[in-house]
């Protein structure tokens, strides 16, 4: 081994693709422009613009009230869904999709089967994902995986028929977008959003708790 290869140093491991996550939102933040070869050439840079941008667009009503109240606690919030944005928009395992034709292999990557459940659950309102895991031999045809999933919900949303409907809605988009075998769904509420009425709180049911 070189003095050169032995004194490089190794690329951070919140890198995608070569950029940060702060990269990436000061670039959304200026439109896209000018644009970046770099970034719009990346599939990864371009599946986190897109995480940031439902961030973005989610943080313009519900978190930005809960931040008039709470700063430092909607601060901490959003710091770890960037975490996890960043963590899940690199590629990850290779997800096979049959074709007829036998010499062609065609896959998708566990980044944009993520995306799928992450907007699964977004796109619903009033819900926010955060991690989502794909337990299971992804690789696969026809191995039965496990979908695990955390999100936050908005007060005064019933927790557990919210958590059926998210269910099954990930249920629908992974049977329409994949051929993945997907056998349980976990749902783990581990945050409630509270409106912008600070006296909300004291008409919550205290008999609904996070279900998973």
């Amino acid at each position: 081994m070189t003095d050169d290869a032995r004194e490089r140093p190794e690329p951070p491991d919140d890198l995608i693709d070569g950029r940060t996550i702060d990269e990436l939102a000061d670039y959304l933040d200026r439109g896209r422009t000018p644009a970046d070869p770099g970034i719009e050439g990346s599939a990864a840079c371009r599946l986190a613009l897109a995480n940031l941008t439902r961030l973005s667009e989610l943080s313009a009503s519900g978190l930005r009230r809960e931040a008039d109240r709470d700063p430092d606690r909607d601060a901490a919030w959003i710091s770890g869904l960037l975490d996890t944005i960043g963590a899940e928009v690199r590629s990850g395992r290779d997800i096979p999709i049959s074709h007829p034709d036998a010499a062609l292999r065609l896959t998708l990557t566990e980044a944009a089967v993520r995306g799928i459940v992450r907007r699964a659950g977004d796109s619903m309102g009033g819900v926010i994902m955060g991690r989502c895991v794909l337990d299971g031999d992804v690789g696969t045809p026809g191995a039965v995986i496990r979908v695990e999933v955390t999100c936050a919900m908005e007060f005064p949303m019933p927790v557990a028929g919210t958590a059926d409907r998210l269910r099954e809605r990930i249920r629908q988009a992974l049977a329409r977008h994949t051929e993945l075998t997907v056998g349980e769904v976990d749902v783990t509420v581990d945050d409630i959003r509270m409106p912008g009425d600070p006296d909300a709180a004291a008409d919550a049911d205290p008999t609904e708790e996070p279900r998973r």
